[in-house]
């Protein structure tokens, strides 16, 4: 055993193999090649920030960097080394955290100007025993504003015995003005694979028995955290007393079998609801946590989607058995994208659900019946298609709103027909036929040859059909201002009682008086009122909008669809296209 003993304390493994060196940092070549470029051509920054998920090396690596600054070699004549030697005095020192020239701050306890400015006095004053003086400070997201305007200045020039590595966990929250001086890298996660390679030779150093199969558990669980990995190591060989057994793992971490996971997703995408409660008991039986199993099929869904997409099974990154990538395979060669697209979404509301239940089993269990009756519908636009066809015909159109036509446009290329009736729904007087014969005289003859003026409208019954003739004659504005905030009190011939809303334009009864006069070839009086009134046209058609909503949500195929997808709701209904209109739009496409 290399167990290293520190006062007669053990020591954890996530420090007894921390990195001394940046080559041995696990995962982070690009931060290595340009670190180690930098100290060979001498063109080192004077402020890092590293940022990155917790446990991924960001203090490690600024340690590094401290003692590469300061190494002077073995022999006491070395300079800064992306490879310090360890054995020196300041690597030692530094090693051992008692360093006077390597200043580390918790900014996540430490926020305030005052804590920064205790720094910043201290700054100026040269190294005690090193070449540099370096300060390292971790979770700098958490510096306040006032802290970071006082450290500003000096992180941007600060004198040439000092350099500065920050450290981060919300790179975001940094400011902008901080990260343009600095030299940035980002820490990646490091792979399942890689790191269950390295739990592997930590085990080997430290002779404990592993099985492969506990590696990847332990690799997968740590989510590419290479502290967090050592961690669970750590646990697992007290746990299993010197020997590490994938089931131990297993029941450590609260994890289910992933064959038995795997016959689980199986029987829920195959649409077996008996077989599907008898795997969800027999994890149940096992000990397995109802969160963690819908946790661990949402995974399993993503490899499949994956692997439906075309991602070759080498390329998962997932460290699988061969006989379950397999099977994995084989399931996403049966399910297309869009089912385990849905599969997810049903898993991933289910989660929630679970969460938030007095039973989670019971939660869970209801969950996965849902995923087994959802897994062979075909997609939504294939249903609505079915449904539509089922019932027969589309669904009834809602009230269009006032000044809109439903009418469909002439396709393109074709003469527009002339239309019978005008939007408000009366028939436009058409002036009579001349008389004039050719005898008349030349007056007679000029009079037939002049354009004809518009003859005056019949005045509309409905104040719908007054503002869609408003529209329809080019007074777009005026009807607008009708349909959202006018409130009709009285329409009658040559007479129009409103109360409009606070907003509109003063001029509006002068404009609307005349454009009405000019339309029906008569005066107009639109008075003003202080009665409510009807709701406003825009009003009542959200109000039909929301009552058309809710009946197809009451009764018909769309009810059936919405009880299909727990959670799915009517947002918008609309008029649908006459038959006739689709017709000659598509008959138009194909010429």
């Amino acid at each position: 055993m290399t167990e290293e003993r520190v006062q007669g304390a053990y020591r954890v493994l996530a420090r007894t193999y921390r990195p001394g060196r940046l080559s041995e940092l696990i995962g982070q070549e690009v931060l290595v090649r340009t670190v180690t470029n930098a100290f060979k051509t001498g063109r080192i920054a004077h402020a890092f920030l590293l940022s990155g998920i917790r446990g991924v090396g960001k203090t490690t690596t600024a340690r590094i960097l401290a003692k590469g600054l300061n190494c002077v070699g073995p022999d006491g004549k070395g300079g800064p080394t992306p490879e310090p030697c360890g054995v020196c005095a300041s690597c030692v020192a530094i090693g051992e955290d008692r360093s006077l020239d390597v200043i580390e701050m918790d900014a996540a306890s430490q926020t305030g100007k005052a804590d920064v400015l205790d720094l910043v006095q201290g700054i100026q004053l040269a190294p005690a025993a090193s070449r540099f003086k370096v300060y390292i400070l971790d979770e700098v997201h958490m510096l306040s504003e006032k802290a970071w305007n006082a450290l500003l200045k000096t992180v941007e020039e600060p004198p040439p015995h000092a350099k500065f590595v920050f450290a981060t966990t919300e790179i975001r929250k940094v400011p902008v003005t901080v990260l343009s001086r600095c030299q940035r890298f980002e820490l990646r996660r490091v792979e399942p694979a890689r790191l269950a390679a390295h739990l592997a030779e930590v085990c080997r150093k430290e002779g404990v028995e592993v099985e492969p199969a506990a590696l990847d558990l332990l690799a997968s669980a740590a989510e590419g955290s290479v502290r967090d990995a050592l961690s669970l190591l750590d646990q697992a060989i007290a746990v299993g007393e010197g020997r590490v057994e994938a089931a131990l793992v297993q029941d450590m971490l609260g994890l289910a079998d992933r064959g038995r996971l795997l016959d689980l997703l199986e029987a829920a995408m195959g649409r077996e609801p008996g077989r599907v409660l008898d795997r969800q008991g027999e994890l149940h039986a096992l000990g397995a946590d109802p969160r963690m199993v819908l946790q661990d099929l949402l995974h399993l869904v993503h490899l499949a989607s994956r692997l439906a997409a075309g991602i070759a099974p080498e390329r998962l990154g997932e460290p699988l058995p061969g006989p379950l990538l397999d099977r994995l395979a084989a399931l996403a060669r049966g399910s297309d994208l869009p089912r385990l697209a849905r599969a997810w979404q049903v898993l991933l509301k289910g989660l929630e659900e679970v969460r938030a239940a007095p039973d989670a089993a019971a939660a869970a269990e209801m969950v996965l019946l849902r995923l087994a009756c959802l897994a062979e519908l075909p997609p939504p636009a294939e249903l609505a298609r079915l449904l539509r066809a089922q019932a027969g015909a589309a669904a009834p159109s809602l009230p269009a709103i006032a000044g809109t036509s439903t009418a469909p446009a002439a396709p393109i290329g074709r003469p527009a027909p002339e239309p019978a009736t005008s939007s408000a729904g009366m028939v436009p007087r058409r002036a009579p036929p001349s008389t004039a014969r050719s005898g008349d005289g030349p007056a007679a003859r000029a009079a037939a040859a002049e354009p004809a003026s518009p003859a005056p409208l019949e005045t509309p019954a409905r104040f719908a059909d007054l503002v869609a003739l408003l529209r329809e004659r080019g007074h777009g504005p005026l009807a607008g201002w009708l349909v959202e905030g006018v409130h009709l009190v009285r329409l009658e011939p040559g007479l129009l009682e409103i109360r409009p809303r606070p907003g509109l334009p003063r001029e509006l009864p002068g404009q609307l008086a005349e454009a009405l006069g000019g339309l029906t070839g008569r005066r107009w009086m639109v008075a003003l009122s202080e009665l409510p009134g009807e709701p406003t046209l825009a009003e009542q058609a959200e109000a039909a909008r929301a009552r058309r909503i809710a009946e197809l949500g009451r009764t018909g195929p769309i009810k059936g669809l919405l009880e299909l997808f727990p959670g799915a709701e009517i947002v918008d209904v609309r008029p649908a296209a006459p038959a006739a209109a689709l017709g000659a739009t598509e008959e138009e496409g194909r010429g």
